[in-house]
């Protein structure tokens, strides 16, 4: 970068740029859309701002639409899973990766077969499965699946990084007396912190934007999840798109967030994935 020209750095500038109004215009486009009425949605407004600013929009979502419960709802079963996600993957990959014993790789090959099986293949033997279990209606029916689904995954992404750990920190842990689980939370989770951060994004929009375990497996109103409530937001006969759309903006904003506080963790990654490639 410092051995090019004035001119091809203006050049790069300018096409990055470009290329960050082309992804940040999806965003803008949603928080117009959520507060315009229908009338300049399907008029001739239809990327402008709007003329009328209805924050009414946000109110109708959350009051009328009971976004505020399946926000709720959806936040419950993303960290739940989450959490479930992260501690059985990182104590499996320390278990296939740290410790000696047998059949540990064909183990690891039958976690990665979970990558093969697409999710929403199996909604019959998990609907049954569930139902068995009486586990239908409550918030283990999406739980269970979501962290299932997503260990294959997290399993891969930890490998790759815990192998990346000299095995000298173990020894030198043991000889200073440390027990296996001390090694695993003193030594081994400080330094997988940025797998833990991809492990958590990754997760997060899997469980977050799904709708059709969601739409299945739950019933009750009062259990829903985002993606299930914003498409109950559709009327029989007419809809109001702007309500919609403020839910639309309040289910992106977490994710918004996530990323903000997660980036350096996520880019820290990217670069260590490039480094072992």
């Amino acid at each position: 970068m410092n051995n090019m020209s004035k001119g091809a750095r203006i050049v790069i500038y300018i096409g990055l740029i470009f290329w960050m109004l082309v992804n940040l215009f999806p965003v803008y486009w949603m928080f117009t859309f959520s507060l315009k009425n229908n009338a300049e949605i399907f008029g001739d407004n239809v990327v402008g701002l709007p003329k009328h600013w209805l924050w009414s929009n946000y109110t109708s979502a959350l009051k009328t639409g009971h976004i505020g419960v399946y926000f709720l709802n959806s936040t419950i079963v993303a960290v739940a899973t989450i959490l479930i996600t992260l501690a059985v993957a990182l104590m499996a990959t320390f278990a296939l990766t740290r410790l000696i014993w047998k059949r540990r790789k064909t183990l690891n090959k039958f976690f990665m077969l979970g990558l093969t099986i697409p999710i929403h293949a199996s909604i019959v033997p998990v609907y049954v499965t569930l139902s068995r279990l009486h586990l239908l209606n409550t918030y283990w029916a999406l739980i269970i699946p979501y962290s299932a689904f997503s260990l294959s995954m997290a399993i891969l992404v930890c490998t790759g990084f815990m192998n990346e750990i000299p095995r000298e920190l173990d020894e030198s842990a043991c000889i200073d007396g440390c027990s296996i689980w001390g090694i695993f939370f003193r030594i081994i989770v400080p330094l997988m912190k940025p797998a833990v951060a991809t492990v958590g994004i990754y997760t997060f929009l899997q469980c977050w934007n799904e709708l059709m375990f969601a739409n299945i497996f739950i019933s009750k109103s009062s259990l829903k999840t985002l993606p299930v409530g914003i498409q109950a937001l559709s009327g029989q006969y007419t809809t109001e798109w702007g309500p919609i759309g403020a839910a639309l903006c309040l289910a992106t904003f977490p994710t918004l967030i996530l990323y903000i506080f997660l980036s350096r963790k996520i880019q820290e990654s990217f670069i260590a994935g490039a480094v072992k490639g």
